[in-house]
């Protein structure tokens, strides 16, 4: 990406963006220590969701096509259809969160991926399509919405309660992933296997419900406006966070949609290659709690992006060389890999002036992100159906890799920190709006 020059404009710049909606709500009064509590079980709940809706299909792509017996097209467009979904329903975040305010949206959100993560349990192609769309577009509200959230309701703690959502959201994944193959055997139907993932769903729907309640009850209305994210891509902190967020979902969704189905074709069964995808998913919960931990140290952030990126590409070769007995080794690295995303998601968290310029930057970089990183998981498919391998596809995505490299060292730089390279993520001095004086 080329470097902006100086007098490319600022968020500051783009103020006249800032457009009156519907009053924003904050908070009458502080919180009871009962909210908190109840804010810190929601969070777990939901991050324990947020990766096993699609790790959960993912671990049985194989079993549901030899089952529901749908044709290639149909399995490239299954695995891409959360990225397309954030894309398109998580660009109306900013603008929902706006009218209804941040814990609604959430609310409204869970209801959304239970109901869609349930009607999957239907075995038909149809419903296992329409289940994911109406379930991944509830995926799509709450992720783009966490990181507002977070801000809102833990400002003093982002990075601490970021680590929580995101470790939770791999636990829920790696468990999900490991457990749904013998649930499917089990139960003697991938359908219904897919489908009992919602079940989860509807218990941080109830979960959640204490805190949209108490929101509900606890806040006056103010005259707080609604930020537009787009305007937002022609500043530098705009186009870095858009180009990192989609460079590390390409990456992820790529794996987390063909990972296990990829060694199946190999020559693993099944229930080993589960096993693996599972391993690389738990190896990702320590690796972002370690990279955050890195990167938080003064002058250790640029190093920890250039340690995650890095891994990733050598996990990529490792798939491309390694004979799929020693498939361990690249699980193992493409799960340190997947440990960026608690760097970013805090950087996230941090950027903007208030919760509505963040929920800006969080619907720009997620939704442009994920409709870009839809080509990850579509084109894999359809380039493992032309080719009978899977040589291209994972050379592509070791190209993209070594482009995170490149990203990963600009956007650790002190035009977009706005302090020397290295800062803690997303640190944005006193009296600016992107960094920058």
């Amino acid at each position: 990406m080329p470097a902006t020059p100086p007098s490319s404009p600022s968020l500051a710049t783009y103020a006249p963006a800032v457009t009156p909606t519907a009053p924003a709500t904050v908070t009458a009064a502080a919180k009871p220590r009962s909210a908190v509590v109840f804010g810190v079980i929601g969070l777990v709940l939901i991050g324990l969701n947020l990766r096993a809706g699609i790790t959960g299909a993912s671990a049985l792509l194989h079993d549901l096509q030899a089952v529901l017996g749908y044709g290639a097209l149909v399995a490239a467009i299954i695995p891409s259809i959360p990225t397309l979904c954030f894309a398109v329903a998580g660009a109306a975040t900013s603008w929902l969160t706006g009218r209804v305010g941040v814990e609604k949206a959430i609310l409204l959100s869970l209801a959304l991926l239970a109901g869609g993560l349930l009607l999957r349990g239907i075995p038909a192609t149809g419903m296992l399509v329409a289940g994911s769309v109406v379930g991944m577009s509830g995926l799509a509200i709450c992720n783009v919405a966490m990181p507002s959230f977070i801000r809102e309701h833990f400002a003093s703690r982002t990075s601490l309660m970021t680590a929580v959502y995101t470790v939770t959201m791999t636990t829920g994944g790696t468990l999900t992933s490991v457990a749904v193959v013998p649930l499917a055997h089990a139960l003697g139907s991938p359908s219904a296997a897919v489908g009992a993932v919602g079940i989860a769903a509807v218990a941080a729907f109830l979960g959640f419900l204490p805190v949209a309640l108490h929101a509900h009850r606890n806040t006056v209305r103010s005259t707080a406006g609604h930020v537009s994210p787009w305007p937002l891509l022609r500043t530098r902190k705009g186009q870095l966070l858009t180009a990192i967020f989609t460079l590390q979902a390409l990456l992820a969704y790529a794996l987390l949609s063909w990972f296990p189905y990829m060694l199946t074709t190999m020559g693993l069964s099944a229930s080993d290659s589960g096993l693996m995808f599972g391993l690389m998913q738990l190896v990702s919960v320590p690796a972002g709690m370690v990279l955050i931990a890195i990167g938080s140290r003064p002058g250790m952030l640029r190093p920890a992006f250039y340690l995650v990126s890095i891994t990733m590409a050598v996990g990529i070769l490792a798939l491309l060389f390694l004979p799929v007995g020693l498939a361990a080794v690249p699980a193992v690295l493409l799960g340190f890999g997947l440990g960026i995303f608690p760097l970013v998601m805090v950087m996230i968290s941090r950027s903007g002036t208030s919760t509505s310029e963040t929920t800006a930057l969080s619907t720009l970089a997620q939704s442009s992100g994920y409709l870009l990183a839809t080509a990850g998981p579509f084109g894999m498919g359809l380039l493992h159906s032309a080719t009978g391998g899977w040589i291209l596809p994972l050379a592509l995505l070791l190209a993209l890799a070594l482009v995170q490299i490149v990203v990963s060292h600009l956007i650790t730089g002190r035009a977009m920190s706005g302090k020397t390279a290295g800062t803690a993520p997303g640190t944005v001095p006193a009296g600016t709006a992107d960094g920058r004086k």
